[in-house]
């Protein structure tokens, strides 16, 4: 035994014993695709997907991806420098255009798109100001640029949607350049960004910019699913805008937005893009004719979505249950102890509801949650069903 194995025993002794126990509730194995899916033979509605339009398992989203592995073969065996096609090149040409950019840069994954555009653009002039809740793929992004030799930026950090907060960081900031990283709604908590808060003091702010992670807000925020920045009227005062596939868009792959010069910069310079594999063009395939169905019918589509999250949220409040601060289509239901929220999700899981626990360290003590995420593909009994359960446990396990 070396003292890798030494350490991995010590750090596990906290999942060992919840695997003893047989409430481990991560890494279940989906046996189909979709919303309404199996777990060891049993029918499954998973409440915790990020399938927010339904549309993954669209027939016609299918169809794309099997035309395309018939003519490209599910990979291209390198990087986006010797393996480029068509089919890249055209989707970044369309959603640059529907999103109102004038460059697109497809990663494979959206945290590597995060990651490589911050190491791209961050150096020692460079103060990066990161609200306190950033998701992970900007603290390590962040965290890598802070370790590169010779670039080296001041790293900060502002309250929770706090402008007042964010504006004495500036202030009071060591270097000449500032970028600021906030997310359109934030995953864990399901609360929006005050971004037209947060762009004013950008604005007033000398050599400063705005980075917008806005991968829970596309195809959910704004009248076309176009994100935070439709919803707010806020078009061309966020310079860069970082999406992904891996939600509305039924796949995976990351989205950077920008200007033609940035754009052209980080993709001749972010390591994540130039050494990681191209983005397989069945997945392109299906995230273009994901974006057919948003530009023919992308309103019906988001107003679905909100009605039933409304459906969703009264039926929860007027359970009892907690949301947090949560204004969106993620409603933390929140249980506020470890083992409540272990207990409660396998309650669930066993009468075919799945909502994933979310626990510390991926939140802090006492903020113990599942991760009810609300979709345009659940039905109202799939709702009425998780409610009725929600109540009964909730009640059982004293979380109401």
């Amino acid at each position: 035994m070396s003292w890798i194995d030494d350490k991995a025993t010590e750090e596990l002794k906290r999942i060992r014993e919840v695997e003893a126990r047989q409430i481990y509730p991560y890494f279940r194995q989906f046996e189909s695709g979709g919303l309404h899916t199996t777990i060891d033979g049993r029918p499954i509605v998973n409440f915790s997907s990020n399938d927010y339009l339904g549309l993954t398992t669209h027939p016609a989203v299918k169809a794309a991806s099997i035309a395309a592995v018939e003519k490209f073969s599910c990979g291209l065996s390198s990087s986006r420098v010797q393996a480029t096609t068509t089919a890249h090149v055209e989707l970044e040409a369309r959603l640059a255009a529907w999103f109102g950019f004038e460059r697109c840069l497809l990663f494979t994954t959206g945290y590597q798109a995060m990651v490589g555009t911050i190491m791209s653009l961050a150096d020692r002039d460079t103060t990066l100001v990161l609200d306190r809740l950033a998701h992970a793929c900007m603290l390590d992004g962040t965290f890598l640029a802070a370790g590169t030799p010779m670039r080296q930026p001041e790293v900060r950090f502002f309250n929770h949607n706090s402008a007042r907060s964010l504006a004495r960081v500036l202030r009071t900031r060591e270097r000449k350049n500032a970028m600021v990283l906030v997310e359109g709604i934030y995953s864990l908590d399901g609360d929006e960004s005050p971004l037209a808060e947060l762009v004013e003091v950008c604005e007033a702010s000398e050599r400063t910019v705005l980075l917008c992670d806005d991968a829970h807000g596309t195809g959910t925020l704004g009248k076309g699913g176009r994100g935070i920045i439709e919803k707010y009227g806020l078009e061309g005062r966020v310079p860069i805008v970082i999406s992904t596939f891996s939600k509305t868009f039924g796949g995976i792959g990351g989205i950077l937005l920008g200007s033609r010069d940035v754009v052209d910069h980080v993709k001749h310079t972010a390591r994540s893009f130039l050494f990681s594999a191209s983005l397989p063009v069945p997945i392109v395939a299906a995230a273009s004719t994901v974006l057919d169905m948003l530009e023919a019918k992308g309103e019906s589509l988001v107003a679905e979505l909100h009605e039933k999250a409304a459906y969703m949220r009264k039926g929860l409040l007027d359970r009892g249950f907690d949301l947090g601060k949560s204004d969106s289509h993620i409603m933390p239901v929140m249980c506020r102890d470890e083992k409540k929220a272990l207990f409660l999700h396998v309650a669930l899981i066993e009468n075919g509801v799945m909502m994933v626990p979310i626990t510390y360290p991926g939140v802090q003590e006492g903020e113990e949650r599942l991760r009810l995420n609300v979709t345009r593909g659940h039905t109202y009994e799939d709702m009425d069903r998780a409610l009725a359960l929600l109540e009964e446990y909730g009640k059982a396990f004293m979380i109401v």
